[in-house]
């Protein structure tokens, strides 16, 4: 480690002209990530056509970035940790670009849910590392909470920027054109990523390679065998049901024998962590849901075009770039409890309204108060639970922990679209209910502990 790297590593007073502008290139990161997760959402008529593809098929173009995301984000935190975390972080961000253009002149689906899946992977080593970056330049917990709702909002706008920039690039381009911007996002990334003010500490963590790729193999079975039971495909799920069961018994068992477990057993202990960690997985198993089901409805039955479906969903994403800096400062004040129960409320409601507006044939407005609602709650209740988890990190584990809440929340992605995805031919509706039921469940929960991790 050289005498520059050690003395910005060391020193606490990062100023803050350039931890500023190290919050935006992270935050920016963060925002390319999302935004491959939700731009693809109204392409999805677009590269079925192209691609002459299957629900089946569509469901793999968007989990295997899932799936891949979820397996590797614990392992990619303890790489954060040790290799530090900026080193990761730029690594993953020049990955991103790099498979994202390779993406868009993809010439079959496999080929393409075979990119997506290396998205994934540079995704897991983006994500946790930016948490430990934020550590590293915001040292005292309360700054470090109103960084962190910056960082939310700025990376919230890809929720709310994708749908729309995706509907406006695939009507004049086609799908092909929404993964050529990552690109320069991940160069303007890299420049303002630059410099001591981000460098972190290696540290001496271990990592165990075999029990992270059986648990990514446990995942990825699991995840197709949702999928192939959503096609009624019985013999295919069998089998890959049967290999679930296996991959899941040899992760046990490694986990078990483990000196450096992929599952950070301190924080599992804690009742009060895992009804965090389930608020976290129910808020995207709505999320990523709905995003998948309902371009659907609004395309092949509504008969929107793709810009259109995309300005329609402005009341779900617009609240993800306008209100994170609000609940940082309320959750100062009031604790994040509240915001996190209040956000569960309102996706149970807003999931329940959706259905109900699908079920009675509503107009869009019916749908538009359902989709604000939901925003709303996402809103509150992602932000407040990254803080919970991350403030509770113990001293150098800040990338792990941050692993541990991002892939649990990615587990609940990936299920949302494939369970989700399997009522797409029998009835939206019913996809949208069960979101609201899984909600609701996390809610019940969550309210149960009284002092969640904090």
């Amino acid at each position: 480690m050289s005498i520059l790297e050690s003395r910005a590593i060391t020193s606490p007073d990062v100023s803050y002209p350039g931890r500023t502008r190290a919050l935006l290139g992270i935050s920016l990161g963060y925002f390319m990530v999302l935004l491959d997760m939700t731009v693809l959402s109204v392409a999805e008529p677009d590269l079925v056509a192209s691609l002459r593809t299957s629900i089946a098929g569509l469901q793999w173009a968007t989990t295997g970035y899932t799936v891949a995301f979820a397996a590797l984000l614990l392992s990619a935190g303890a790489v954060a940790d040790r290799y530090g975390a900026h080193r990761v972080f730029r690594s993953g961000i020049t990955a991103f670009g790099l498979a994202s253009l390779l993406s868009a002149v993809a010439p079959s689906l496999w080929v393409l849910v075979a990119l997506r899946v290396l998205l994934g992977v540079a995704a897991a080593a983006s994500v946790p590392a930016s948490m430990a970056m934020i550590t590293q330049l915001y040292p005292e917990p309360a700054v470090r909470a109103k960084a962190i709702s910056s960082w939310a909002a700025i990376s919230g706008a890809a929720v709310a920027a994708g749908p729309i920039m995706g509907g406006a690039l695939v009507g004049l381009a086609g799908w092909r054109s929404i993964f050529l911007v990552n690109v320069p996002i991940a160069l303007v990334v890299l420049a303002m990523t630059s410099g001591t003010a981000v460098m972190c500490a290696r540290g001496d963590r271990d990592i165990d390679w075999s029990a992270q790729l059986t648990g990514a193999v446990a995942l990825a079975l699991g995840t197709d065998a949702l999928i192939a039971a959503g096609s009624q495909s019985w013999h295919h799920t069998a089998w890959s049901v049967a290999g679930t069961i296996v991959a899941a018994i040899v992760f046990v068992i490694l986990e078990r024998r483990s000196a450096a477990p992929v599952l950070n057993r301190l924080l599992l202990r804690s009742s009060r962590v895992r009804a965090g960690l389930l608020a976290g997985a129910a808020v995207n198993f709505a999320l990523a849901g709905g995003l998948f089901v309902l371009p659907m409805l609004l395309q092949q039955q509504r008969n929107l075009t793709p810009l259109q479906t995309g300005l329609a969903f402005l009341p779900l994403t617009v609240p993800f770039a306008v209100i994170p800096p609000f609940v940082g400062k309320v959750a100062a004040r009031l604790g994040a409890r509240l915001l996190i129960l209040a956000g569960l409320s309102l996706l149970t409601v807003g999931g329940a309204l959706l259905a109900l507006a699908i079920f009675a044939s509503a107009g869009y407005p019916v749908l538009a108060l359902g989709l604000l609602l939901s925003g709303f709650g996402v809103s509150f209740a992602l932000p407040s639970l990254v803080a919970s988890i991350v403030n509770a990190a113990p001293l150098g584990t800040a990338g792990a922990v941050g692993g541990l809440l991002n892939a649990v929340r990615q587990v609940g992605a990936t299920l949302g679209v494939a369970i989700m995805g399997a009522f797409v031919t029998t009835g939206i509706g019913w996809a949208l209910l069960l979101s609201a039921v899984t909600c609701s469940i996390a809610l019940i929960v969550f309210g149960y502990h009284r002092q969640p991790a904090s």
